[in-house]
């Protein structure tokens, strides 16, 4: 039997499942991104509020594009499992905040109406960040655009996505959309309303959620006794910091007797998480893509790549954060990573990585070159990304860049082992991956020569062993 709304009952008491009644009130949040990590974060916060007695709380999920995971979802009555796994053990939950779902590239308009309904309060979204467009903004607009014609209230309208300052990135995103399309009175008004009804928070979110395995969905068939196909597992640490902008500033308090931190102070979380969580994510992706270690466990268990993470946020990430708390944010991430039930593919990781790196390395080391101080660490990381892109791994084993840039990247690194200095300068001239100050700087592209030419010649592992043995 499939998990569903009819089967809960069959579930075991040790499991926590919902307590409230799903089908007799409208959704109050239009979720966009309907993945792994947004069901395992911030639904499990929306649960919370619901089994509170609170019901404006209830979701409706949007996939942006992928109808399988919606239809999987529908069938089994938006319910799924998610296992808390960490060193204080295992319980399962299933959460039941998901209340209806659609699919925006072939149901765009039910998408709309969700925004405009009149029960809607929140628009929340992990869209990631690539699907920051254009076309994005016009979505949010459409729905808006109803509101304000219907003499309905605004909404908060929360990103959830890895970018600094994720909220002002999105408020003008909806901005440009109605400025390209509204005639000069229409633009007045909406952006009138737009700026006195509707919030846009920025926000920083935190919980490490690898994509499904089938170890998952087999330990999930043991603990429910059902099937359950859209089964997660996760880890028992989870932040979530948003700016104390509120269409409802009510909304504030609710949010905090949940755990959730509401501050002015965003700024600080959002930069120590991009750069010592995403960043060092990223730098162990590479290394264990090309190395052919699978999951970020597999890497933080080597000692020498455990030493270098460490290294790299002290030494190269920590000096130039706000955030006052990083030495136990640092230590609390190394014990993160190596959550063994967390089977967090390097190769999901690895994603995107034009999109990510922007963000996550180069404030650090124009931090480093101000200081005159060595950003040997990243520069080390910069080279393995450059390996990267070559397709194969030590063990020579093919693997396909997933990336927005997948193709120059694949181009442009082609020719590294007979071509090395010009790949790596071509690399490193790339604004977009960069920025404009350090593809000008040559001590920066003399140092990812350097351990480019390491990693080609003896491997990564012993290019890491060589940067810590500098460093002893």
């Amino acid at each position: 039997m499939q998990l569903s709304a009819l089967t809960l009952t069959s579930l075991p008491a040790t499991i926590q499942t919902p307590t409230y009644d799903r089908s007799t009130v409208a959704p109050g949040v239009v979720h966009l991104g309907l993945g792994a990590f947004h069901r395992a974060h911030q639904a499990i916060v929306f649960n919370q509020l619901l089994t509170g007695g609170d019901t404006r709380w209830g979701i409706h999920g949007v996939g942006m594009t992928r109808p399988d995971l919606v239809n999987q979802l529908k069938a089994q009555d938006g319910l799924y499992a998610v296992r808390i796994a960490d060193a204080n053990g295992v319980k399962w939950q299933v959460p039941g905040a998901l209340w209806r779902m659609n699919v925006a590239a072939t149901e765009r308009d039910a998408v709309v109406q969700a925004i405009a309904a009149p029960s809607t309060r929140w628009v929340t979204l992990t869209v990631t960040e690539k699907g920051y467009t254009p076309a994005l903004g016009q979505l949010l607009l459409d729905g808006l655009r109803l509101r304000q014609q219907a003499g309905l209230p605004g909404l908060t309208i929360a990103s959830c996505d890895n970018l600094q300052g994720n909220g002002h990135k999105l408020q003008a995103l909806v901005k440009a959309a109605i400025q390209a399309n509204d005639t000069a009175p229409q633009n007045a008004a909406l952006l009138c309303w737009l700026d006195a009804q509707c919030a846009f928070p920025c926000s920083m979110v935190d919980r490490i959620v690898p994509a499904a395995t089938p170890e998952v969905l087999v330990a999930a068939q043991e603990a429910l006794g059902l099937q359950d196909t859209c089964a997660l597992s996760t880890e028992g640490f989870w932040e979530w910091v948003i700016e104390d902008r509120f269409a409802d500033p009510l909304d504030a308090a609710l949010l905090q007797n949940t755990g959730v931190r509401v501050t002015r102070d965003v700024h600080s979380y959002e930069e120590a998480k991009l750069r010592m969580l995403n960043g060092s994510h990223t730098a162990m992706a590479l290394m264990g893509a090309v190395t052919a270690r699978p999951y970020i466990a597999s890497c933080i268990g080597a000692a020498h790549i455990k030493t270098f993470v460490h290294q790299l946020m002290s030494k190269e990430v920590a000096p130039h954060l706000s955030r006052s708390d990083w030495a136990e944010y640092r230590d609390a991430l190394i014990a993160r990573f190596a959550n063994p039930y967390l089977k967090h593919s390097v190769h999901q990781i690895a994603t995107d990585n034009s999109q990510k790196i922007p963000q996550r390395w180069p404030p650090s080391v124009l931090g480093q070159i101000a200081k005159g101080a060595s950003f040997d660490h990243h520069a080390l990381a910069a080279a393995v990304f450059l390996r990267y892109t070559l397709g194969v791994d030590e063990s020579d084993q093919t693997y396909a860049l997933n990336d927005p840039q997948a193709a120059s990247l694949t181009a442009l690194g082609a020719a590294q082992h007979s071509e090395s200095a010009a790949c790596v300068r071509a690399l490193l001239s790339r604004e977009d991956l960069w920025g404009s100050a350090l593809p000008n700087n040559t001590a920066w592209i003399n140092r990812v020569m350097h351990w480019h030419q390491q990693v080609l010649q003896n491997g990564v592992d012993l290019a890491i062993q060589q940067l810590l043995s500098l460093e002893a």
